[in-house]
């Protein structure tokens, strides 16, 4: 649905020769859900049984190392802890994550962070992606978002993978941009419209590659063909490595209705691509900075058993009841399916 742009016609800005949106008009702007729908379905009889058999399996493990978790539910385990001091037990042990999903601070001074020195910052993000590294299967995946920062007398919006994308042992695959419209307005350099997701293996040459889960259908020509064979794979296209979700917004007419009370917080969309292209069924989806537990609904959304560490117990509570809210959303979905 388009919306007309009212706008002072003597401006040049207000006008549609200058403006295509004064032109075409806007998009109404639609905040991105509470949940995606594909995370509220229900699971097949046999998966759900398995489900629930391979989470107890996978917190009788982690009790046993590093104690009862703060919170546990079928498909969802939380500590609230150190994950340096935590990674460091499960590093002595047999245990193994199949996929990290994580988001780091940023060193950029929010409220749940300590600022350092730049080298201070690298070496203890190079300590922390080293203990994942550790604990990852053969056939493991790290994905890790990252923004910017300003590097004194060098460079004020200075993107941290550029300091980190060879800190540890990881191979890097390739680097994704996460593009989004709203954001910080600037008036001496371009306003900032995007971060990063690097996405490392732990072997090159094994690990999983969900393609045929997260193509796109949006083709612009789905029926062109080449030699009598259609170019395109029926499912759809490969996403490509620019990947445009919008931002977890704030605002009394713009506010996501997925957002809790973290800082910074990013979409439950993105997560979703990256549990499907990146893990199967029953798989250990890990994230050390779980903060408000993106990573953890979506892993379990999906049929995948999340392990998270949160360092503040208030976020910690945050995102317990966050998913609870998840569940009780994921059950009246499930409820309403049933009448028809």
């Amino acid at each position: 649905m388009k919306i007309a742009v009212q706008e002072d016609p003597t401006r040049r800005i207000a006008s549609g020769e200058h403006n295509r949106f004064v032109a075409e008009g806007v998009d109404k702007h639609n905040p991105t859900a509470i949940v995606p729908a594909q995370l509220l379905k229900p699971f097949p009889e046999d998966l759900q049984k398995r489900f629930e058999s391979h989470h107890q399996d996978i917190v009788d493990m982690l009790v046993a190392l590093i104690g009862k978790p703060f919170y546990s539910d079928p498909g969802f385990i939380l500590y609230c802890g150190d994950c340096q001091e935590l990674m460091k037990v499960l590093q002595r042990s047999a245990f193994k994550v199949n996929l990290t999903i994580t988001s780091p601070p940023y060193n950029i001074g929010k409220e749940y962070e300590r600022v350092q020195l730049i080298d201070s910052y690298v070496s203890w993000c190079s300590t922390w992606i080293e203990q994942i590294f550790d604990i990852t299967s053969e056939n493991g995946t790290l994905w890790l978002n990252l923004g910017f920062f300003e590097v004194p007398s060098k460079g004020l919006c200075v993107p941290i993978p550029y300091l980190l994308w060879d800190k540890s042992r990881f191979y890097l695959l390739q680097e994704v941009v996460w593009k989004y419209g709203a954001g910080v307005s600037t008036t001496r350099r371009l306003s900032p419209r995007n971060e990063k997701w690097l996405y490392f293996l732990k072997n090159p040459t094994n690990y999983i590659f969900n393609l045929d889960d997260v193509r796109d259908p949006n083709v612009k020509y789905p029926n062109q063909k080449k030699n009598g064979i259609f170019r395109c794979n029926p499912l759809g296209k490969n996403p490509s490595d620019v990947w445009e979700f919008p931002k977890v917004t704030t605002g009394i007419s713009r506010s996501s209705k997925e957002r809790t009370g973290h800082p910074a917080q990013f979409p439950l969309a993105v997560v979703e691509r990256l549990v499907r292209l990146s893990s199967r069924n029953d798989d250990v989806i890990f994230d050390p900075f779980a903060g408000s537990c993106s990573t953890g609904i979506a892993a379990c959304g999906l049929g995948r058993i999340f392990l998270g560490f949160e360092l503040d117990e208030n976020y910690c509570e945050l995102a317990v009841n966050r998913f609870r809210s998840f569940k009780q959303a994921r059950k009246a979905q499930q409820s309403q399916t049933k009448l028809f």
